[in-house]
């Protein structure tokens, strides 16, 4: 189980009778080895054996879905962030739950970013489909987490510096959230609250906390608390797993038009060079 905040111990241990991975960190930036090369070999080490950590998600890397490189080398910053934004992408609630699917979303965000807004690279850290797959996003960021670093990304204005994103596939307005993503959703939540040592009842919250937008949705925004809760308890020692709640049947109406844009095109004043003019919102 997770500890977090104070609870939450140094030792994140790559098994019995070995050094933790700050441990190696340590070292490596004592020795002047390439840290984030060496976290990169230890991250693809922990996820192609099945996990990053104990109990934690099984992240894809951006290799495996198949990213572009950034335009410049991201930005790094020795801080951990003290938020964790939830966003949904406003996108349509697609049946297919297939990690093809997934790897898709992952490059269809990007490109979005990097030749509509002219990005570096995809704006949000991590991505979840709404088969409840788990992505990396930004570049570096799956090694700036497990290192106790943190990557600025572009999904937040004004807040980018210390809070990292989430993008959750799909549209909650009205719809129900899928129980995998949901599952998924805690898991993450619960991995990030340990690794940067958080406490989710004050880290967890919506983007619309931090912005005018309605996203993560009415739907989504108004589990928060229940997601704290769940991530609470799956910290907590002996804490059960987080079970999927039944998903409910989805209405056969059609979905309210959303006067925003997707937050797969989220706001950021980190990225966008000053000579852009303004992107026009498509006619309703």
């Amino acid at each position: 189980m997770f500890g977090f905040a104070g609870g939450c111990s140094d030792d994140h241990g790559l098994g019995d009778g070995l050094p933790s991975r700050r441990a190696v960190l340590g070292a490596a930036s004592v020795l002047g080895l390439g840290v984030f090369d060496l976290v990169d070999n230890v991250a693809m080490a922990e996820i192609e054996s099945g996990s990053p950590g104990p109990a934690g998600p099984r992240v894809h890397t951006r290799r495996e879905w198949g990213a572009r490189k950034p335009r410049k080398a991201t930005k790094i910053l020795k801080r951990v962030p003290d938020r964790i934004i939830v966003h949904h992408t406003a996108t349509p609630n697609t049946r297919d739950y297939s990690l093809a699917h997934a790897y898709r979303l992952s490059r269809d965000i990007q490109r979005f970013h990097m030749r509509s807004r002219k990005w570096n690279d995809t704006g949000q850290q991590l991505t979840i489909s709404r088969g409840g797959h788990v992505m990396e996003g930004r570049d570096g960021s799956l090694a700036a987490i497990l290192s106790g670093r943190h990557v600025l990304g572009a999904q937040a204005l004004h807040h980018n510096d210390h809070t990292i994103g989430i993008e959750n596939e799909g549209n909650y307005m009205r719809a129900p959230v899928p129980g995998s993503l949901w599952t998924s959703l805690v898991t993450v939540c619960a991995w990030l609250c340990a690794e940067y040592r958080l406490d989710p009842n004050r880290a967890i919250v919506g983007h619309r906390d931090y912005g005018k937008t309605s996203c993560p949705g009415d739907v989504l925004y108004a589990r928060l608390p229940e997601l704290r809760r769940a991530v609470a308890m799956y910290l907590s020692d002996g804490g059960p797993k987080p079970k999927p709640r039944p998903e409910p049947p989805v209405p056969d109406v059609p979905e309210p038009e959303i006067m925003e844009e997707p937050m797969i095109t989220p706001s950021s004043d980190l990225d966008v060079p000053d000579d852009l003019p303004p992107m026009r919102r498509p006619p309703s």
